[in-house]
């Protein structure tokens, strides 16, 4: 359909060509490898005139299709005249899809009219690409380089007088439906276009929004690219300009890049005028008869009270500016990199040339700990989830990883033994057109600056990890934990997972668990819970335990307290990974630690201890399975088995995927077992068998005698296999299996006397309430023992 002229000076949208670049844009959105997240309530595409920061060419396009996707709404939008100076195809594409130049003699009152049509108008305030994204000077204050007048300037007022104009010109309306002056406003209706007055009114009653957005992408590549490799085949030669252009732009589209489109609360100008605006505005209204007089004000007032109005316009717009540029970059998707470089160059400020690694990784790792706490904070999804940026305290983390390999290839950071040094080319200044190019480190520390919030918190997580309190690691360290639960949680609570989800009970609190006794005796207990259970399970044995002095943390294994779909999924390396972190977590608070591990948790912790981990006291496994009541569990490896092959040949789940059995703690514990859990834990019983000859610690092993689940057999067949010369085992009554949980036959204090034993033979504190009973073990080294 060809383009319609728009009044007598312009052309209105080409409804065809819209859907046909939307259907276009959502193919090659497919083909891309920009991963785009819209971030936005759903008030917030009432909005009118949306702003956006403006990084790359790419970017210019991304807005209107998102907003068209989302809400169905046609957007306006301006660009440069350059593009308009002859009459080219891509003139005339731009016309058909409602983009208008920037100097156009009639560019408020077309956008205006289209914005009371209920279209919206993409604008970018900043009035050009911001490569080296410095927008505030050394002072604070916003401005940005322009390439036109080759200096810095303050950002544009345009969508602040556009948003005002309009809603002076609603005012008019208001004024004149309340004055009943019926025949200005159906020349109204009939200048502006509107079916009837109803329409007209609905439009004036309704508040122009402005709406401060950003667009953050990640990471910055300036790599050689298949885009840029195309363009040289089929050119004499390109400009640095150009060359940069592609080399940035290309890998964003072209590689792994996020693309954070964050929408943020509206601002409405009219409600930030000061009362005289109102009036002096109600004064006035009744002398504006078009759109074209409103915009005037401006530049040509026609009255003493439109010239006093038109000041107070403008100095309302610079205040307006001011608010929406401010909330515009308060929306940066914050990410390791900004962190990292703003780190970089705070200690360049304090006359800082080098830093020692592990500084560098504990700030980095603090400061993310800390940012999670801010909710004005925007983290970029790699932040929000312990999973990505783990191992950033030893430097071993992909991302962070990419960002010094940048970096040093860049010739802004050399890496020395322990210590990365700040090379002299971080400040130096470079060209507009080169600085993303040469010196990305300068580009994400000024695109973070001005948002205080992260600074300061850097500063800070820069000061305490110097000091590296293990207290509030440890706090760190947990809350990490708990969000990993959370994230898993929300993950395999989709409807997907409903069938099995909605037979599950277990309804205790999941989360791991850290409990500080009032007396501390200088001792630690990891507590590890069994298979298809959660740190819930061993929650009350704990706080017997910091009654006696201990510092407890109860782990979660990976793959419960969510969904059995969730364990379904986790192998037996994720069950060690868990225990390790929860080690790690007691290992900064105490040089000596008892393991203690039930069922599943206590072959766990028997395999934990053959690391040999120096600050291992002593290990307590109650009902370590190696042997089943069940006989039929042996047959577990061949349904797994058969489960995999059904799913590498269809896409059905497997022969058997669960099995349902009734939980002896219904409040705690799944109901369906995942064969693959089953599958995990018949490994772990066969790597522990393996290994179980080369612990060295002291080891108590404590069995029920008429144990549902694991036979009784298991407890000679892994005694026997310790060598350690301190092992004992104990054998209580119950025909419960989760004896510990439910403290069988008093069995608690049957291990306070293990531990005691330890604290006299290893020279700890002894656990404070614990007196000699006739529960305590003997004195011989090895001994089997059987109560009840």
């Amino acid at each position: 359909m060809a383009s319609k002229q728009f009044k007598d000076d312009w052309y209105d949208i080409d409804q065809g060509s819209y859907d046909w670049s939307a259907r276009f844009f959502r193919l090659i959105k497919k083909m891309l490898n920009v991963h785009m997240k819209l971030h936005a309530d759903e008030q917030v595409y009432q909005g009118d005139i949306f702003l956006f920061n403006h990084f790359s060419r790419f970017e210019t396009f991304i807005p209107q299709y998102l907003i068209y996707e989302k809400t169905g709404h046609q957007c306006w939008s301006i660009a440069s005249s350059e593009f308009f100076t002859e009459d080219t195809v891509l003139a005339k594409y731009l016309s058909n899809m409602g983009v208008i130049p920037h100097d156009h003699q009639r560019l408020f009152p077309i956008l205006a009219e289209q914005i009371l049509h209920g279209r919206k108008v993409i604008i970018f305030p900043e009035g050009g690409m911001v490569k080296d994204r410095r927008v505030m000077d050394k002072r604070g204050r916003y401005s940005i380089y322009s390439r036109i007048r080759g200096e810095r300037r303050k950002h544009h007022t345009g969508p602040a007088v556009l948003a005002q104009g309009i809603e002076a010109f609603k005012a008019t309306i208001r004024n004149a439906y309340a004055d009943k002056k019926i025949d200005q406003l159906l020349k109204w209706k009939e200048d502006l276009g509107f079916e009837n007055l109803d329409q007209l009114l609905i439009a004036a009653i309704k508040p122009t929004w402005l709406v401060p957005s950003n667009i953050t992408f990640y990471p910055i590549r300036s790599s050689d690219n298949l885009l840029i490799q195309s363009v040289r085949l089929f050119s004499n030669g390109l400009s640095l300009r150009q060359t940069e252009e592609l080399l940035v732009e290309g890998n964003i589209m072209l590689k792994d890049t996020d693309m954070d489109i964050r929408m943020g609360e509206p601002i409405d100008p009219y409600h930030v005028w000061h009362w005289w605006n109102h009036d002096l505005l109600e004064l006035v209204s009744s002398e504006f008869g078009t759109l074209d007089e409103v915009f005037a004000l401006h530049d040509k007032p026609n009255t003493w009270k439109q010239k006093l109005l038109g000041a107070y316009f403008k100095k309302n717009a610079k205040a307006t500016r001011n608010q929406y540029m401010k909330d515009m970059y308060s929306y940066v998707t914050v990410n390791l990199c900004h962190l990292a470089s703003y780190l970089i160059m705070y200690c360049i400020s304090k006359k800082m040339h080098k830093i020692e690694k592990r500084l560098f990784y504990r700030t980095l790792y603090v400061a993310i700990k800390l940012l999670q706490k801010k909710p004005t904070v925007h983290l970029q999804r790699h932040l929000q989830s312990p999973e990505h940026y783990e191992g950033i305290l030893c430097g071993e983390n992909k991302l962070f990883a990419h960002f010094i390999c940048v970096a040093k290839e860049s010739h802004l950071l050399s890496e020395e033994h322990d210590e990365y040094h700040f090379l002299s080319k971080l400040c130096e200044e470079h060209d507009f057109d080169t600085i993303r190019m040469e010196n990305v480190i300068a580009v994400y520390h000024n695109e973070i600056r001005p948002i205080s919030a992260v600074t300061d918190t850097v500063i800070k997580a820069h000061k305490q990890a110097k000091k590296n309190d293990p207290v509030k690691m440890s706090e760190h360290f947990l809350d990490d934990e708990t969000l990993l639960l959370q994230v898993d949680k929300k993950i395999y609570s989709k409807p997907e997972y409903d069938d099995i989800n909605s037979q599950e009970t277990a309804s205790c609190d999941a989360r791991p668990f850290l409990l500080h006794p009032k007396k501390a005796n200088g001792c630690g207990a990891l507590l590890i819970h069994g298979l298809l259970s959660s740190p819930a399970e061993l929650r009350d044995y704990g706080e017997h335990l910091v009654s006696q002095g201990f510092t407890v943390y109860g782990l979660r294994i990976k793959g419960h307290g969510t969904s059995p779909y969730d364990l379904r999924q986790q192998a037996l390396e994720d069950w060690y990974d868990s225990v390790n972190r929860g080690f790690e977590v007691l290992e900064l608070l105490c040089q000596k630690i008892i393991l203690v591990g039930f069922s599943t948790g206590g072959a766990l912790a028997l395999k934990y201890a053959t690391e040999l981990k120096e600050h291992v006291t002593g290990v307590i496994a109650v009902a370590v399975p190696y042997e089943f009541v069940d006989s039929s569990l042996m047959m577990v490896p061949w349904v797994h088995g058969a489960n995999k092959v059904v799913q590498w040949i269809s896409s059905y789940e497997g022969v058997k995927p669960f099995i349902f059995n009734e939980a002896e703690h219904p409040h705690i514990n799944y109901r369906a077992v995942p064969i693959r859990g089953l599958y995990e834990l018949r490994r772990l019983i066969q790597e522990m068998d393996e290994v179980l000859p080369l612990i060295e610690s002291p080891v108590l092993l404590v069995y029920a005698d008429e144990d549902p689940i694991v036979s009784l057999n298991s407890s000679k067949f892994i005694f026997d296999k310790l060598t350690t010369p301190q092992k004992q085992l104990r054998v209580i009554h119950s025909q419960r299996h989760g004896i510990l949980n439910e403290n069988s036959d008093d069995i608690w204090t049957v291990i306070d006397g293990f531990i005691n034993n330890l604290c006299v033979h290893q020279s700890f504190c002894k656990p404070n309430n614990v007196t000699d009973s006739k529960h305590l073990l003997p004195e011989p080294t090895q001994s089997i023992d059987s109560s009840g």
